[in-house]
């Protein structure tokens, strides 16, 4: 039976609760938010104990050795958290280019940088969760432990990943991944069970210590015997140093909505000077092909201007308020013509994952995204913990003079962004899009879905979607209508039809009635999505 074929059109509606709501891409995950909300946790235990059961349910995407930012909106107020790593104090442009790279390389020891997940689920536990971080890591140590089946498009990607590493992890600091992810000799299959006894004992440590053994103690100490022995960069020294930021989230107002996102160096703003830019157009049409061509020229010129300056603020070489503010907007709207344009960077003024959303009914919310990047990360492991390192390091230049240079303790522009909706001081709720550059792409087009289109949670997920790649290559999804596709080529964009979506992104919306406080929910028909409901 091949549970990843499906000739017929399958639909859902919104999801709506009352008590509580958990959204994530993996339907044990999202149960495992519920459960602790259940057993007296609030939002934020729901989002710890969803966000730990990921790293087992769905290790294709996310890990122990990952990074993670969240928005939380407690009392009325909004919180960011960047728990993204830097690289290690011994990695240098110098040491990596001796060693034959021209180039960050993308998989293996180079890339890896201090990972910030376990940081951030006990800092968040700490500041505003009700029960101990252990009682919420307790479905995620069951399914390690029990094991559990493979879903449909966790088994497409955990196999596209063993056919990968089988063809670059082929030395000894890779063995371990074979072991714990391949077991018997190949990937599980979908509706498979797969177990780690390792990883259950590692989040058992982690939640007794509020994250201390991974930073400090005996969990610290492997990590730095293992990449010490094998030649990598990071040491228990730089675990030890490691702290997660609490930060101010940024936000733009777009016809009268307030969208929040993290501050660099995530990309999140990219979404913002984009949806910046579409302000000064006149307001998105359904359907409409010069609607579209509005939106992918404004995505195109918000992300090459930050990929170009985006990484950590002190190494920006303009203070990141210029890209938000409407002087910047006004200047780049005047580059959209009726025919799409190869953008340059803004010239400079003289002088690349999980996401998953929660709400409960106190109204506390919220919006949270763990990655290891590249699927699986590095392809490294720590023996019989089922720690998959993170390679976030990849994103570095080795270019002394880009703005995101390597540099030893910085951290790189990260790809991972979780997003939140306000409207007159309220909230309305967490929404985010997981998937590498597709992020803010995606984030911006749910905020058009939304506000310009007024669609419900679930068909601004649906809507078919597009994404800018590089120059005028502009993806389409399959179910992307093909008068509108022929329309925008005509316009000059050098469209081309995807026969997958997998590549799209994949996201999920709560939002919170102000009155009534009624959730309503949709969650992500491209891949194992699932809203658990209280």
């Amino acid at each position: 039976m091949d549970y990843l074929y499906n000739p017929y059109f399958t639909k859902r509606h919104t999801a709506f609760a009352k008590n509580g709501m958990v959204a994530t891409s993996q339907p044990l995950a999202a149960q495992a938010g519920i459960e602790i909300m259940q057993q007296g946790g609030n939002a934020i235990d729901a989002a710890i104990a969803t966000a730990a059961a990921l790293t087992v349910v769905e290790p294709t995407s996310n890990g122990i050795g990952g990074d993670a930012f969240a928005l939380v909106w407690v009392d009325n107020q909004l919180h960011g958290l960047n728990a993204s790593g830097p690289a290690p104090q011994s990695l240098t442009i110098d040491k990596v280019k001796a060693a034959g790279h021209e180039k960050m390389p993308t998989h293996g020891l180079t890339p890896i940088t201090v990972p910030g997940v376990p940081a951030a689920w006990a800092e968040l536990s700490k500041k505003f969760g009700k029960l101990p971080l252990l009682k919420s890591l307790e479905p995620a140590i069951r399914y390690a432990e029990e094991g559990y089946p493979l879903t449909p498009i966790l088994g497409k990607y955990w196999k596209i990943a063993y056919n990968r590493f089988k063809e670059i992890g082929t030395s000894e600091e890779f063995h371990a991944w074979f072991e714990t992810f391949a077991p018997n000799g190949r990937a599980p299959e979908i509706g498979e069970m797969w177990r780690s006894p390792g990883h259950a004992e590692i989040l058992r440590l982690i939640g007794a210590s509020n994250a201390e053994a991974f930073y400090h103690g005996e969990i610290a100490d492997k990590i730095g015997a293992f990449m010490e022995k094998h030649g990598g960069y990071l040491r228990k020294s730089d675990l030890e140093r490691y702290k997660p930021e609490w930060v101010t989230p940024i936000s733009t107002n777009y016809r009268g909505y307030d969208i929040w996102e993290i501050p660099p160096n995530g990309q999140g703003m990219i979404t913002l000077m984009g949806l910046n830019i579409l302000s000064e157009l006149p307001a998105p049409i359904p359907h409409d092909v010069h609607s579209l061509h509005n939106q992918i020229e404004a995505m195109k010129l918000a992300f090459i201007d930050g990929k170009a300056f985006i990484t950590e603020q002190a190494d920006m070489p303009l203070d990141y308020r210029e890209l938000l503010s409407k002087d910047y907007a006004e200047k780049r709207v005047q580059k959209i013509e009726e025919h799409a344009i190869i953008p340059e960077p803004l010239e400079l003024p003289k002088g690349g994952t999980i996401y998953l959303a929660a709400a409960d009914s106190e109204g506390n919310m919220v919006s949270f995204i763990q990655s290891n990047y590249m699927g699986f990360g590095s392809g490294i492991v720590i023996p019989e913990t089922g720690i998959a390192l993170q390679n976030r390091g990849a994103d570095f230049s080795l270019d002394e003079e880009h703005p995101n240079a390597l540099k030893p303790g910085k951290r790189s522009y990260n790809t991972i962004i979780p997003g939140f909706l306000t409207k007159d001081g309220q909230a309305v709720g967490p929404f985010g899009v997981m998937g590498g550059f597709m992020q803010p792409q995606g984030h911006l087009q749910l905020a058009v879905n939304t506000i310009d289109y007024q669609l419900n949670p679930q068909a601004a997920l649906d809507a078919p979607r597009w994404q800018w790649v590089e120059g005028n290559k502009v993806l389409v999804e399959p179910e992307f209508p093909n008068h509108l596709a022929q329309a925008l080529a005509r316009r000059g964009h050098d469209i081309q039809a995807t026969v997958d979506s997998g590549s799209f992104g994949r996201g999920q919306i709560i939002w919170r009635d102000p009155e009534t406080g009624v959730l309503s929910g949709g969650t992500e028909s491209r891949t194992d999505g699932a809203i658990a409901l209280w």
